[in-house]
């Protein structure tokens, strides 16, 4: 994959973009009613989740699932995502309104830190 001239592929990129990924889970679980994640691990395994998730809808629906990547529908697949990882995710609980501010969360961080963590 290639972005501003530069070659991301390979485990260190999949490593640094699932961290990056943790610690956004962080900062949303702790500022987001309706949105939880208790334990390390739970967000070890719900970013390497939204991950695969996001992977698959970008190759099977050719959309960029990022919340502001594609307009509305891209907010709305994100928040899907976030609500879908729940029911894979131990100790990780999204209501709809949970998801749905996930995925604002989400785009402002991404807005903020460029750098792609949906």
């Amino acid at each position: 994959m290639q972005e501003n001239g530069e070659v991301h592929s390979g485990f260190g990129h999949w490593l640094i973009r699932t961290l990056a990924t943790m610690v956004v889970l962080f900062v949303v679980s702790f500022l987001t009613p309706g949105f939880s994640i208790r334990g390390l691990w739970s967000y070890l395994i719900a970013a390497v989740i939204i991950g695969i998730l996001d992977y698959l809808v970008e190759r099977v629906m050719k959309v960029d699932a990022s919340p502001f990547g594609r307009g509305l529908k891209g907010f709305v697949i994100a928040a899907l995502i976030l609500y879908s990882a729940q029911f894979v995710v131990p100790n990780m609980r999204v209501t709809w309104i949970g998801a749905i501010l996930g995925a604002l969360a989400i785009g402002i961080i991404d807005a903020i830190f460029p750098g792609r963590t949906m």
